[in-house]
C-alpha cells in the first residue's frame, strides 16, 4: 500500500514529461527552419500569409514579397513553415474553367410571390399584379 502513491505519481508525470520533450523538439525544428531561410523560399506566416523570401540577410527580420512588387518586412519568428516549391508552382499553373449556364442545375426553385425576380437571379416576365401558383412541392 505504501508503494501505491509513488507509482501513481510516477504514472501521472510520465506523459507530462514526454509531451514536454515533444514540444521542445517541435520548437527546435521551427527555430532551425526560421534560421535556414534563404532568398526564393516560399513560406507561410503564423497569420496565414504566403509569400516569397526576398531578403533574409537580417538577423531578426525577413522581407517577403506577398504580391508582384509588394514587399513587406516580417519577424523571422512569424514564419510557420516552408511551402514545397513544386506545390507552389503547380498551383500557379492550374487554370479554372469559367462556369456556364449548362453547369448550373436545370431545376432551380422560383419565387412564388408576386415579385419580378426568381431565386436564380433571372427576371420573370410575369406581371407584378399576377397571382403565381406555386409548384406542388412548395405548397404547405
Amino acid at each position: 500500500m505504501s508503494l501505491l502513491f509513488p507509482i501513481l505519481i510516477l504514472l501521472l508525470f510520465i506523459p507530462i514529461f514526454l509531451s514536454g520533450r515533444k514540444q521542445k523538439r517541435a520548437l527546435a525544428e521551427t527555430k532551425q527552419l526560421q534560421d535556414a531561410l534563404t532568398e526564393g523560399d516560399v513560406v507561410t506566416t503564423t497569420s496565414g500569409l504566403r509569400g516569397t523570401v526576398v531578403d533574409a540577410s537580417y538577423e531578426d527580420t525577413i522581407d517577403l514579397e506577398i504580391a508582384d512588387g509588394v514587399v513587406t518586412t516580417w519577424l523571422r519568428a512569424a514564419v510557420r513553415d516552408k511551402v514545397a516549391s513544386e506545390a507552389h508552382s503547380d498551383a500557379d499553373d492550374t487554370v479554372v474553367a469559367p462556369t456556364t449556364e449548362s453547369d448550373t442545375p436545370a431545376e432551380l426553385p422560383t419565387s412564388t410571390t408576386n415579385g419580378t425576380s426568381t431565386t436564380n437571379g433571372a427576371v420573370s416576365d410575369t406581371p407584378k399584379d399576377a397571382v403565381v401558383d406555386a409548384p406542388a412541392d412548395e405548397k404547405k
